[in-house]
C-alpha cells in the first residue's frame, strides 16, 4: 500500500513537472454555435477546463462561440486566414460556395452511419490539410461532427419515397440536390425560423441534428422522425498559421495532443446524441430528459437505403463533381471513393 503511494505521488510530481516545462500561453478561440451541445458539453469545457488544468495552468484560452461574437459562419475562415480569429471552429457546408471541395466530406447519401463518416473524414483530412495550408495560411487541427442530419416531418412518412411533393427545409446545397432527387422541393431558412413554419405547414418537413431538433423542440410541431442520416454537418478546428508559428514547439505538441482528443470525444458523443435525439424525440424509456416528445420513429427499410445509394451515385455525385475542379474529384476518388466504393465522375 506504502509502495502503492508513493509510486502515485510520483506520478503526479512527473504530471506536474511535465506541465511546468510548458511556457505561459494564453489564447482565444472562436467556437461553433454556443446553444448546441457540441460546444457545451466538448468545446467550451475543453478550452476553459481541460487545457488549464492539464497544463498546471501554463495554458490558458478564452472562448465564444461564434454566434455569440455577431459572426454567421461562412466568414470563419477568412477571419482564420487573416489572423483576426487566432483558433476557430466553423461547420465546412459554410465554404461550400466558396468550393465546392468543402462538401466532398458530407455529400448527402454518402455515410448512413456514424462509423462511415469517421472514414470518410479521416481519408480526406490531408486534402483539406493542404488545401487551407496553401490557400489561406490556415492549419487544420482536427475535424469533427455534429449528430446525424435527419428529417423531422410535419406528415405522415413511411420512406425516402414520401419526400416526393413535399416542401422540405434544408441548411445546405447537396441537402437540397438529395431533396429534389426524391421530387420534393427545397426551402432555405434559417434554424430559428423551423419551428413556426413547421407549425404552421410553410414546410412539411425540415432536416437537422437529431439532437438539435429535440433542444429546439422541434418534436412539439413534428410528427414523424426518419431515423437514416442524410449528412453529419462536419466541424473543422484550425488555427491562423502566424499565431501557431508564435507558439512555443512544446505548447504546440500539448494542444495537438489535446486537441486529438477532443475531436474523438465529439465523434463518440456524436453517436450518443445521435441515438439520444431518436430516443428523446419519441419518448423512449432509454431518453434521459425529463421532457420527451411523442414523434413515431421511423425506421429505414433496407429498400431505403439502397436508394439512398443509388441517389448518391447517380445524382448527387455528378452534380457535385460537375461544380468542382478536376484535381477536386481526383482528390475524392483518391481517397473517399476508394474507401466506399464509389466514384465521381465529371
Amino acid at each position: 500500500m506504502k509502495r502503492f503511494a508513493i509510486s502515485l505521488a510520483a506520478l503526479f510530481a512527473a504530471t506536474a513537472a511535465s506541465a511546468q516545462e510548458l511556457p505561459k500561453a494564453s489564447l482565444r478561440v472562436v467556437g461553433g454555435l454556443s446553444n448546441l451541445t457540441a460546444y457545451q458539453d466538448f468545446e467550451k469545457p475543453f478550452w476553459t477546463k481541460t487545457i488549464p488544468e492539464k497544463s498546471g495552468g501554463q495554458v490558458t484560452a478564452e472562448i465564444k462561440g461564434f454566434n455569440e461574437m455577431g459572426l454567421k459562419g461562412p466568414e470563419l475562415l477568412r477571419l482564420m486566414s487573416q489572423g483576426v480569429v487566432e483558433f476557430g471552429t466553423a461547420t465546412l457546408s459554410y465554404f461550400a460556395s466558396d468550393n465546392p471541395i468543402n462538401e466532398a466530406i458530407d455529400l448527402a447519401g454518402l455515410a448512413p452511419d456514424v462509423t462511415t463518416a469517421r472514414k470518410v473524414t479521416d481519408a480526406f483530412q490531408p486534402v483539406l490539410a493542404k488545401l487551407y495550408g496553401d490557400g489561406s495560411n490556415v492549419r487544420l487541427l482536427g475535424i469533427s461532427t455534429y449528430p446525424a442530419q435527419v428529417l423531422f416531418c410535419n406528415a405522415e412518412v413511411k420512406g425516402l419515397a414520401d419526400l416526393k411533393g413535399k416542401k422540405v427545409r434544408t441548411s445546405s446545397r447537396t441537402q437540397a440536390e438529395f431533396v429534389e432527387a426524391f421530387g420534393g422541393s427545397s426551402v432555405t431558412m434559417a434554424f430559428g425560423e423551423v419551428v413556426p413554419a413547421l407549425q404552421n405547414k410553410v414546410v412539411d418537413c425540415a432536416i437537422t441534428g437529431s439532437l438539435s431538433g429535440y433542444s429546439a423542440k422541434w418534436y412539439e410541431v413534428s410528427t414523424h422522425l426518419l431515423a437514416l442520416p442524410i449528412n453529419w454537418n462536419q466541424q473543422i478546428h484550425a488555427v491562423n498559421e502566424k499565431s501557431w508559428q508564435k507558439l512555443d514547439p512544446k505548447v504546440q505538441a500539448f494542444l495537438q495532443t489535446n486537441i486529438k482528443t477532443l475531436v474523438n470525444d465529439i465523434w463518440d458523443g456524436a453517436a450518443k446524441q445521435t441515438q439520444m435525439g431518436f430516443d428523446c424525440n419519441t419518448g423512449a424509456a432509454a431518453c434521459p430528459q425529463e421532457v420527451k416528445g411523442k414523434m413515431v420513429l421511423v425506421t429505414p427499410s433496407e429498400a431505403d437505403k439502397a436508394l439512398l445509394k443509388k441517389v448518391l451515385q447517380e445524382q448527387i455525385l455528378p452534380k457535385w463533381a460537375a461544380r468542382c475542379s478536376a484535381e477536386c474529384v481526383a482528390s475524392f476518388n483518391a481517397t473517399v471513393g476508394k474507401e466506399l466504393g464509389v466514384t465521381a465522375a465529371k
